[in-house]
């Protein structure tokens, strides 16, 4: 399996919990292995096997994702002093280190994901290739969108209106920065996401939390959680700074990483972070 692993002393590790567009083909099965009953409890919850529709809608990728996620953390024997998750990762992360229950977490996540879908239906991303941060925040106000996640050198994606983001195409050619269409059916982190806070937050106000055994970081802020009730509402309209999120684990003593999700997704993000840091 292809996970990053910056070092190979194994001080301070963070768990890394990836979002959409992680899916593998094999991570139903990795979940009936490892966690049968939340596979089942998951089924329940969705009303139908999401795994089986899982790229046809954000209501089905988060439950299966999440799942996928949890099956990755049940089966890893690192010892985390840290974690952070990429916007549904965040969940996870959270659930690892104690701050949510396993089967609350869920709940969440099926909600989140029927919420999200509904929230829009106009709306896409576009990710930048090349080019820099300052790049992209130039083209999306050019076009009237929203940077939404900053994950790495020359990989930074926007969220907007479908026709919004063909303008984004265009000016991103002035740049000579390379637009590809995401297949999502949403404008994911930013402010068409507006819908569904408050359902999340009202949802998440019932939730009990516990102690985090150790500190999660929240890619909203790019630091520990202080108010997971608030925080997880308001990152369906805030942007993931996922870059600075991984370097403020970086600064706070990580020196090995572990992918708990399907894929590898985040990896290949922080050999483009790391590399970059690298050169600098």
């Amino acid at each position: 399996m292809d996970r990053v692993t910056l070092v190979t002393t194994r001080t301070d590790i963070a768990l890394l919990f990836p979002g959409q567009g992680s899916q593998t083909p094999d991570m139903r099965d990795d979940v009936a292995r490892e966690l049968p009953d939340l596979l089942d409890r998951c089924i329940e919850l969705v009303g139908e096997d999401p795994f089986a529709r899982v790229d046809e809608s954000t209501r089905f990728a988060q439950p299966a994702i999440f799942c996928a996620s949890m099956a990755g953390w049940h089966r890893s024997d690192a010892e985390p002093t840290m974690a952070a998750g990429h916007s549904l990762g965040e969940i996870g992360a959270l659930t690892a280190a104690g701050v949510l229950e396993l089967d609350d977490a869920l709940q969440l996540v099926v909600l989140r994901g029927k919420l999200m879908a509904e929230a829009d239906d106009s709306g896409s991303m576009l990710a930048l290739l090349g080019g820099t941060i300052e790049d992209a925040e130039a083209i999306a106000q050019a076009a009237g969108v929203t940077v939404a996640n900053d994950n790495a050198p020359g990989q930074v994606v926007l969220s907007g209106e479908r026709g919004a983001l063909e303008e984004a195409e265009e000016a991103a050619r002035e740049y000579n920065v390379r637009a590809r269409p995401l297949d999502v059916a949403g404008a994911f982190h930013s402010p068409r996401m507006g819908p569904a806070v408050e359902p999340f937050r009202e949802a998440l106000a019932e939730v009990k939390l516990g102690d985090p055994s150790f500190p999660v970081y929240c890619g909203a802020t790019a630091a520990p959680f202080t108010d997971v009730h608030t925080e997880l509402a308001e990152a369906l309209i805030r942007p993931v700074r996922w870059r600075e999120t991984f370097l403020a684990l970086v600064n706070a003593g990580a020196e090995d990483f572990v992918e708990t999700g399907p894929g590898t997704v985040l990896s290949k993000m922080a050999r483009r972070i790391t590399k970059e840091t690298a050169n600098a």
